[in-house]
C-alpha cells in the first residue's frame, strides 16, 4: 500500500511520531474495526478512529436517534432525531474522512447473526448497555480468537478492559460470572456526559495501540474511572476456573 501526498499531509502529525511512522499509518489504513453500540461510548470512539484513518469501520445498532441521546452522543444533532443511528453515523464518518469504508448493520445482535456481522473484523469494540449482549459478544470473540475491547458507563463511572483471545487469559464471564439482577445503564441510572467521551476516547486509544502492536498494559486489567474524584485505578482480572467457558 502506497501513501499518496494528500494522505501524507493529512496524517503527518501521526506519521512523524517515531512509534507510528509510515509503516504504522499503513497498518491503521488496513485495520478492520467493528463498533457495537452507537451511544455515548461509540460516538467518541468512532470520531477518533475515523480521524486517525482506520480503513474499514463496521457499526452495529438497531436504534433510532432520540432527543435524550443528544447530551452525550456527539455524532448526532436534533435533525437526526427519528433516524437510524447507523445511517447517520455513516454520514458522520464520511464527513470526517470520505475514504473510509463503512459497513452498517441495522440489526439487533443475536446468536443467529453474530458470525455474519463479526466474522470479517479483527478488533471488536463493545459499547453495549446490557449483559445479555456483552456475554454474547464475549463468547463469540473467545471462540473465534478475536480481540475484544469492552467499555461500560453509568452515572459518574466508567470501565474498560481489553481481551486478546489470541492468547490464553480470562474472559468477561471470568470477571462477571452471572448476570446481575439489575441492569446498570444510562437509561436506568443516568449518565454524566463527559464520562462517555473519556471512556470512548480511551477505547479508541486501545484500538490504535492494538493496531500498531504496542505493549498493552490494559490487557486483562479492568480500568476504572471515577469522574467525581477524577481518578483512575486498575483491577487485575484473572482466569476463573469455574467460568463456564473453561468447563
Amino acid at each position: 500500500m502506497e501513501i499518496n501526498f494528500n494522505q501524507l499531509k493529512r496524517f503527518e502529525k501521526q506519521i512523524i511520531l517515531k512509534k507510528i511512522g509510515i509503516a504504522g499509518q499503513k497498518r491503521i489504513f488496513s485495520a478492520k474495526v467493528l463498533i457495537i453500540g452507537l451511544g455515548g461510548l461509540g460516538c467518541p470512539l468512532i470520531t477518533y478512529l475515523a480521524a486517525s484513518g482506520v480503513g474499514k469501520i463496521g457499526v452495529v445498532d438497531f436504534d433510532k436517534v432520540e432527543i435524550s441521546n443528544l447530551n452525550r452522543q456527539t455524532l448526532f444533532n436534533s435533525s437526526d432525531i427519528g433516524k437510524f443511528k447507523v445511517l447517520q453515523v455513516k454520514k458522520a464518518i464520511h464527513r470526517i474522512n470520505k475514504n473510509i469504508k463503512v459497513i452498517t448493520f441495522k440489526n439487533k445482535l443475536t446468536f443467529k447473526n453474530i458470525n455474519k456481522i463479526l466474522n470479517n473484523f479483527d478488533i471488536i469494540c463493545d459499547g453495549t448497555d446490557n449483559f445479555e449482549t456483552r456475554y454474547l459478544i464475549n463468547d463469540y470473540c473467545l471462540k473465534n480468537k478475536k480481540i475484544l475491547i469492552s467499555s461500560a458507563i453509568s452515572k459518574f463511572d466508567g470501565q474498560m478492559i481489553k481481551f486478546d483471545f489470541r492468547k490464553k487469559g480470562p474472559c468477561y464471564r471470568c470477571f462477571m460470572p452471572s448476570q446481575p439482577d439489575f441492569e446498570n445503564n444510562c437509561q436506568t441510572e443516568g449518565i454524566f456526559s463527559p464520562v462517555g467521551g473519556i471512556m470512548g476516547s480511551l477505547q479508541a486509544n486501545e484500538v490504535l495501540k492494538t493496531i500498531l502492536n504496542k505493549k498493552n498494559t490494559h490487557s486483562c486489567n479492568l480500568l476504572i474511572f471515577d469522574a467525581l474524584k477524577t481518578e483512575f485505578r486498575k483491577s487485575k482480572v484473572s482466569i476463573n476456573p469455574k467460568c463456564i467457558n473453561r468447563c
